[in-house]
Formats: C-alpha cells, sequence, structure tokens
C-alpha cells in the first residue's frame, strides 16, 4: 500500500477483584461453636487481546519494512506475507496501474515511509486488533486493521486514511486499557455498521435518494454525491450513458470498536460498478466505440460499445445514538474494466 488520502484512490495495569472474607462464630446453646464455612473468591483473570502492545508495535514495524520492498518492485507477493483483505486488492491493483501513472507518482509511492503517533486498540476476544495513526509525509490520521490468518500471523487487512476535518474519534479503552469490539449488526443511531455500505453506494446509485439519505454530510459523502450528478455532464454524456450499481467486496468482514462518548467506529469494506455505455443511437451504427482510458486499458485495451470497470473499497464510519452515521473517509481502487 502507498501512504495516500482516501482521494488519491480515486478519491497496561492489571486489575484484579479482591473479595473481603468474612468469619462468623455461631453458638448453640449446649454445643461447642462451630466456625462457619469461609467464602472465598478468585481473582477475575485480566482480560487479554490478541496481542500486547508490545507485540503490535513489532507486527506493525515488520509491516513497514516489507511493504517498503514491495513498493520498489512492485512485487504482489512479497507484498502477501504482510497484507491482506480489502487493502490488498487494492494494492494488487495499484501495482498493476503503476506504468500509467506520472513519474512524481511512481517516485512518491516507492519511498518508504513509517507510521508515527500511534494508538493501539486491541479488543478483548478478537482475532484483530486496530492502529490510529499518521504516516510520515502525511498530516491525515489513519486506522489501520490487522487480522489474524489461520497460520498464527498477522496482516494489515484496511487503511483509511480520514479527512483533516474529520479526526478520528476517541476509542473506548477503559477495559483495562483494552479496547471494546461492537456487533456489525448492532444499530447505533439510524443504521448498523452492516448497513452502511449499501447507504453510502446509494449515493453513487440514485445521489442519495434511498438509504443514502440517512448518512451525514461529510467530505466523503459529498464527494460520491457529486459524482453521480457529474453522469449528465462529462465528456461522454452526449453519447454514452453513465451510472453506478453495488456490487459485492472481496473481503465482507467489517471491524467495529466502541467509541468513549458513546457510539461505534466502524471500518467497513464497499465496493461498485462504474458502467459506461454508447447511447442506443450509436451503438447501431457500428463505427462508434468507446475508447478505453490508460488505467482501464491495463485490463483491456480494445475499444468497445461498454465498459464496466470494477471498484473495491475500504471506509471509516462513526455511529452516535442520536444522529446520523458519519463516513470519515473512502479509498477505492479500480481492480478490473471489461
Amino acid at each position: 500500500m502507498r501512504h495516500t488520502p482516501a482521494s488519491r484512490r480515486l478519491n497496561q495495569l492489571s486489575v484484579f477483584a479482591v473479595g473481603l472474607t468474612m468469619a462468623a462464630t455461631l453458638a448453640a446453646c449446649g454445643s461447642d461453636p462451630v466456625k462457619a464455612e469461609v467464602p472465598t473468591t478468585t481473582p477475575s483473570p485480566t482480560p487479554t487481546g490478541a496481542v500486547t502492545r508490545t507485540e503490535a508495535a513489532s507486527i506493525l514495524d515488520r509491516y513497514e519494512e516489507i511493504n517498503a520492498q514491495a513498493n520498489k518492485i512492485q512485487n504482489a507477493e512479497l507484498l502477501g506475507a504482510v497484507e491482506g483483505g480489502q487493502l490488498y486488492e487494492q494494492s494488487k491493483a495499484d501495482y498493476r496501474l503503476f506504468r500509467t501513472w506520472p513519474k512524481k507518482d511512481q517516485a512518491y509511492y516507492e519511498k518508504p515511509f513509517t507510521y508515527r503517533d500511534r494508538s493501539y486498540y486491541i479488543p478483548q476476544g478478537q482475532s484483530w486488533f486496530a492502529v490510529k495513526a499518521t504516516a510520515s509525509g502525511s498530516k491525515d490520521q489513519a486506522l489501520l486493521v490487522f487480522d489474524e490468518t489461520a497460520d498464527r500471523h498477522f496482516k494489515m487487512v484496511a487503511a483509511v486514511y480520514t479527512d483533516p476535518k474529520s479526526p478520528i474519534p476517541a476509542v473506548d479503552t477503559s477495559n483495562h486499557g483494552l479496547a471494546s469490539a461492537a456487533s456489525p449488526s448492532a444499530r447505533v443511531g439510524t443504521l448498523a455498521p452492516d448497513q452502511i455500505a449499501g447507504a453510502y453506494e446509494d449515493l453513487y446509485e440514485t445521489g442519495g435518494k434511498n438509504t443514502g439519505a440517512q448518512l451525514a454530510s461529510t467530505a466523503a459523502t459529498r464527494t460520491a454525491r457529486n459524482t453521480y450528478r457529474e453522469r449528465t455532464t462529462y465528456k461522454n454524456a452526449k453519447y454514452a450513458t453513465l451510472h453506478w450499481e453495488a456490487t459485492q467486496p472481496t473481503h465482507p468482514k467489517i471491524y467495529v470498536l466502541r467509541l468513549r462518548a458513546g457510539g461505534t467506529l466502524a471500518v467497513f469494506p464497499t465496493a461498485h460498478n462504474r458502467m459506461e455505455q454508447l447511447k442506443d443511437g450509436y451503438i447501431y451504427t457500428g463505427y462508434v466505440k468507446i475508447t478505453p482510458g490508460s488505467q482501464q486499458a491495463v485490463y483491456n485495451k480494445t475499444p468497445r460499445v461498454a465498459i464496466l470497470d470494477e471498484l473495491q473499497g475500504q471506509a471509516l464510519a462513526q455511529f452516535t445514538p442520536a444522529g446520523e452515521p458519519k463516513v470519515l473517509g473512502v479509498e477505492y481502487q479500480m481492480v478490473d474494466s471489461r
């Protein structure tokens, strides 16, 4: 992966419960005193997460190292040792599209970077943990998620940068320093985390006439609405139609953390297809075709009457009990064009 804002891709203390034990002496007439049974308590074990903070820091350090090596030579197999999920789908597409980028962007991508100002959010009883950090050379906060694979390796599966005006809210770490996870299906306010992808994609499909109307206005939602509006004014509008439709994310897992002030913070996958098709009057002429752009041509360079681009994404949203969900950041990348 590269450390870019969302728009660049298309936009511990141990606390034990101590019981107070009391001994009571009972006396009965004509009998010896009998000592009552003394109740005992067992200290509750300190809760744990998938890793310690030290282990989490080491995992992120290793990611930085391997990611820098892989980006230098666009080696997807090498990157796959430390990256997975939606993030890996986007990074593999980055490597395929790399040659189409301006030289300045290529040099920026190849430059190694590190994550600073780290805050670790390790939820109890989960296979994953998150890190809030800022990449060197950037002022934007990012939420990174690492999940455990079947062979006990942790890979970064999400990295969402937020708009500077939408900082990441404080995560609840009152559980002995650990974070607390929440269910993706638990509604907070108007929507649950597992409903927000559909609402966000509605902004592309209808401009927010349906479930998208339940989202608060943020830079991410305004970008999506503006994209919908431009379907009738873009450069080929005279000859072709343009529309978007939601599709299934390649990796559907959602990660949810409880917030200190109430509500939740969710990293969720999202995806859509972008369809550009010649209008009927031009299809039947036989000599008008849509010429793929440089990045579309990486997947299919043949001029054709319709082009379908698949974009896989990841996003970050805040859910508050008394308000509309706020999409704080979104990243998409085109992973196919046919």
